[in-house]
């Protein structure tokens, strides 16, 4: 295997002293895992945050050894991580996305609507300006995973936090019944902060 692609890292935890094993979502192979070589040092620390986007050199012998990988940082989402609402919003699509795709399977259209969900996260100057597009991105993963569901037409925020709610029960039941990480404690702290600013 030898992929070359830009990747949105989507998990990251440690591995011995000093490496990471990265979840990178690409939009032709879909999720890759891969060791990352010093992914807890000063240097790559900043580049392996979840929600952060990449340029990916990834290589294996084989299709059945773990890839190594070399990350260049190509947007960083640190700065909005000190805010809770957009912190809370890329830990859980993150979190959503790892947990739910399975492996080497392309999803180019969950690639770009992650992509521009981040950007819009990062970018909008209040959270009315992204609810709506978190709202599409679930249903969108639901209906990829085969489990149905029109793209919906979202008016304003409460629509969106309406179609969130309804969501919560499909995406614990056909998404994350097998995970064994309480994934959707993630969500659970993003609707309470979603929560205070509905009018």
């Amino acid at each position: 295997m030898h992929l070359s692609a830009p990747a949105i890292v989507i998990a990251a935890r440690p591995h011995g002293e000093t490496a990471v094993i990265a979840r990178l979502l690409t939009e032709e192979s879909g999720v890759v895992a891969a060791y990352v070589a010093g992914g807890r040092g000063r240097h790559l620390r900043p580049v392996v945050i979840p929600g952060n986007l990449v340029e990916a050199e990834i290589r294996a012998k084989s299709d059945s050894q773990l890839p190594f990988a070399r990350l260049e940082l190509a947007q960083s989402r640190g700065p909005w991580l000190t805010e809770p609402l957009p912190a809370s919003a890329i830990a859980w699509t993150c979190a959503l996305t790892a947990s739910a795709l399975p492996e080497r399977n392309a999803y180019p259209s969950l690639y770009h609507a992650l992509v521009a969900l981040l950007d819009a996260v990062c970018n909008a100057p209040s959270a009315r300006g992204w609810v709506p597009a978190l709202a599409s991105y679930e249903v969108l993963l639901l209906r990829e995973l085969g489990y149905g569901g029109q793209r919906p037409e979202i008016a304003g925020l409460g629509e969106a936090l309406e179609i969130l709610d309804r969501s919560e029960g499909l995406i614990a039941r056909y998404l994350l019944a097998d995970t064994h990480a309480d994934v959707l404690a993630a969500r659970t702290v993003l609707r309470q902060r979603l929560g205070r600013i509905e009018t």
